[in-house]
């Protein structure tokens, strides 16, 4: 990489600037100064006045369409781990989790400053999803997914009441959910509750952010003006 390039990537100054601080002496390369048209490696140290720079972190904000068997891990020793199949050239996580058996949407990033304000139930975030049943729900099961279903959280060993959610009916055996909450494997366990399965279950969005015509198995960037509203909404 040319030194300029490198220099600039660190945010000190532009690559015009950083052609300056080289003409006036100020940046070394492992201790040696540089001179105008240097290339570089990872491994050589920069300096300027004495003082080591570095580029920042480039920051990626991905959404998968997740298919099914894929696990929402990092620890690629697990069998179906996202992040070999991502295959994704730097150090990304996913921001929440979708069980193997689900799919759809997931948000993967390295910005960890995101995940929290998105996750936090009392942020009121919303995730939507489409669920088929194993069999024809009932006003009962509406009623009583909307208003709250009493699980068993693994996670806290006690039995809890699960957040009022939206139920919109798209056929007799499928709907969809919005919900607040996170709760492991929450919604399968809400329908279990009730004696039903569910047979498939889809994430479809995560606040403003949907799959759109992405096809399963494929992950496309956060336009900028995802990204912007993201922001807006997190940060508000």
């Amino acid at each position: 990489m040319r030194l300029n390039l490198y220099i600039s990537k660190t945010g000190v100054a532009s690559r015009r600037g950083a052609d300056s601080l080289i003409e006036h002496g100020r940046i070394k390369v492992n201790g040696v100064t540089a001179v105008l048209g240097m290339q570089i490696t990872k491994n050589d140290v920069v300096t300027l006045d004495n003082n080591i720079i570095e580029p920042l972190e480039e920051k990626f904000y991905i959404l998968l369409n997740k298919p099914v068997g894929i696990v929402s891990t990092t620890n690629t020793a697990i069998s179906g781990n996202m992040i070999t199949f991502m295959n994704f050239k730097e150090k990304i996580f996913p921001v929440g989790r979708l069980d193997k058996d689900s799919h759809g949407l997931i948000l993967l990033t390295n910005d960890g400053s995101i995940v929290n304000k998105i996750l936090r139930v009392e942020n009121g975030h919303d995730k939507e999803y489409h669920v088929t049943l194993n069999k024809p729900y009932d006003d009962y099961f509406i009623e009583t997914m909307t208003s709250g279903v009493e699980i068993y959280n693994p996670v806290a060993h006690e039995k809890q009441m699960t957040m009022p959610s939206i139920l919109k009916p798209l056929d007799e055996r499928t709907f969809s959910l919005t919900i607040r909450q996170g709760l492991n494997r929450q919604i399968r366990r809400m329908a279990d509750s009730l004696g039903y399965r569910v047979e498939s279950l889809e994430r479809v969005r995560i606040m403003h952010l949907t799959l759109g015509d992405l096809p399963v198995g494929y992950w496309r960037y956060l336009t900028s003006d995802e990204l912007k509203e993201l922001n807006d909404k997190i940060n508000h």
